[in-house]
């Protein structure tokens, strides 16, 4: 069992991490752009990539629970609880600060943004890239977690 829940987390966080890069790469890119532009974006973004985003993060957290909950306590468990720390706490800045100001951009005319358009994108984007780096990190403790639980093959004197 807990093999498949090493693997299942280890590919649910990299799918979420993925996805929140490539959301980093596409707001990055319209930094050169006016207020109209980014607000259409936006309005685009914010019709289905909320739900990617939850679709991946919620499989992502359970099956890193399950996996810190699997591992035996020894020094092997840390990675794996220290990956579901830095899951919670992208749910937590999510919640605090991305989630509020989708709601309030839903809202947002593309031919009149905001006065304040580009402070409210950038405190979007800091928190963005936060989690992007946490998710990032969740993985990669992950998959070094993977690969010290992997089984060693035996050596051969060709090697």
């Amino acid at each position: 069992m807990t093999r498949y829940a090493r693997f299942a987390s280890l590919l649910f966080t990299g799918l979420f991490a993925g996805f929140l890069i490539g959301v980093l790469v596409l707001e990055l890119s319209l930094r050169g752009f006016d207020g109209a532009v980014y607000t259409q974006v936006r309005l685009v973004e914010l019709d289905s990539l909320d739900r990617l985003a939850v679709a991946t993060l919620l499989p992502a957290l359970i099956t890193t629970a399950l996996l810190a909950w699997l591992t035996p306590r020894t020094d092997r468990r840390w990675p794996a609880v220290a990956a579901l720390a830095l899951l919670v706490f992208v749910v937590g800045l999510t919640v605090a600060v991305n989630l509020p100001i989708n709601a309030d951009q839903l809202h947002w005319n593309t031919a009149s943004p905001p006065a304040d358009w580009a402070g409210v994108r950038d405190r979007w984007q800091l928190a963005h890239a936060t989690r992007t780096v946490a998710a990032v990190l969740t993985f990669a403790l992950l998959a070094v977690r993977w690969q010290s639980s992997a089984p060693r093959r035996p050596s051969s004197p060709c090697d």
